[in-house]
């Protein structure tokens, strides 16, 4: 498709082109936006080196030949190679808060941000000692969930796990980012295997959970991020069935485990129709998200296993 932007365009302009590209290519959104004039304004804003609450008037300047061209390329590869905007730009957003990221890790999105702003009430107990509430965030990628919780609850001691090197060196700029290596740890585990005589209050995991037949359909710009983030077999549980075998081993007495499946929610009732899981509701959307704790983890671990 062509992307060519003529000369003299005012920033209002190039949005607004781009906007109609975007439309005309039938591109998807769902990373960090969800239509097309707000996809044109991140790329164009980003290209500029524009602060997102720049002031009215910054839309009526004319754009220097230079900086059409890099918006022009940004078009190209956004329409012709279908990366996420998140990407191009190496900037997601979760929670209120940004995040680097790369082809490395999930673009950050998840309805968990809900639960943070809310300090997961009613579910996370307060600590029974003075100290800070332990909180492990699985399958982290950028980190988002767990620097978001680390950010929002001062008196949390966050671990980063991620069996993805790759996914920690992202995430470790993030705790840089937010100057959080003091409360922050990333740890490289594949589930639990580096976690030994850990104990949480609260793990929280957004693990890889697409099953076979719906990482086939996504759309092209699902492929671009990392396949060992979205597949978790053929029903979508591979990742998710460890958690529930071993997750009441690294929680503490009252500690909870908060998991999203998206849509293999159902294969999830289906496998374990013993388990009565807790499926929690977001004003903002999204679904796919259950609670459970460890009392209930050994209660039913003879299904689990």
């Amino acid at each position: 498709m062509n992307t060519n932007l003529p000369a003299s365009l005012t920033v209002r302009s190039c949005i607004e082109l781009g906007a109609q590209q975007f439309r005309d290519a039938n591109i998807f959104f769902g990373h960090g936006t969800d239509n097309a004039d707000d996809e044109a304004f991140w790329l164009v804003f980003h290209a500029l080196d524009l602060p997102f609450d720049a002031p009215d008037s910054t839309y009526d300047q004319v754009v220097e030949e230079s900086k059409l061209t890099f918006i022009q390329q940004l078009f190209a590869r956004r329409i012709n190679e279908r990366v996420p905007a998140a990407y191009l730009t190496g900037q997601g957003w979760f929670c209120g808060y940004s995040f680097a990221v790369n082809q490395h890790v999930l673009v950050p999105r998840s309805p968990i941000a809900e639960l943070i702003v809310e300090y997961y009430q009613p579910w996370l107990a307060p600590s029974e000692s003075s100290g800070a509430l332990q909180v492990l965030d699985m399958c982290t990628g950028c980190g988002c969930i767990g620097i978001a919780t680390a950010l929002h609850m001062p008196n949390t001691q966050v671990d980063l796990s991620d069996i993805s090197e790759e996914a920690l060196l992202v995430a470790s700029d993030n705790i840089a980012r937010y100057n959080l290596s003091s409360r922050v740890t990333a740890i490289q585990s594949d589930i639990f295997s580096q976690l030994s005589n850990k104990q949480y209050d609260l793990i929280v995991t957004n693990p890889p959970y697409v099953d076979a037949d719906d990482l086939a359909s996504m759309p092209a710009e699902y492929h671009a991020e990392p396949a060992i983030a979205l597949g978790s077999g053929i029903d979508g549980l591979d990742i998710t069935r460890q958690l529930l075998q071993q997750a009441a081993d690294y929680l503490a007495p009252q500690g909870v485990m908060i998991v999203e499946v998206g849509n293999s929610w159902e294969n999830l009732e289906a496998a374990f129709p013993q388990v009565p899981f807790v499926w929690l509701e977001f004003a903002s959307g999204g679904h796919g998200v259950f609670v459970v704790t460890r009392e209930e983890l050994l209660q039913y671990r003879q299904y689990f296993n």
